[in-house]
């Protein structure tokens, strides 16, 4: 997760093909034949691709940027530290 490609996914892409991207890696990751780093690399991208949705949410439902952006870092390091 990198906070600064969060921010330009979701200053730079509209939600819908960000959505669209996720589906199209997210089958990527499913096919036979695909390695490891190639699923780790995939997965990075499926990371950003979630803060940047999860930040479009909260910034339409009123929540400042900077403030969604933190909460979903926050959000991915919690997670990690289970």
């Amino acid at each position: 997760m990198k906070v600064p490609i969060i921010r330009q996914l979701f200053e730079n892409v509209a939600p819908e093909k960000l959505e669209a991207t996720l589906e199209v890696l997210e089958a990527f990751c499913e096919f036979r034949g695909v390695h490891d780093s190639e699923v780790d690399v995939a997965g990075e991208l499926i990371t950003n691709i979630c803060g940047a949705l999860e930040v479009h949410g909260q910034v339409k439902n009123g929540v400042a940027e900077r403030e969604a952006l933190n909460a979903f870092s926050q959000k991915v390091l919690g997670s990690i530290d289970r």
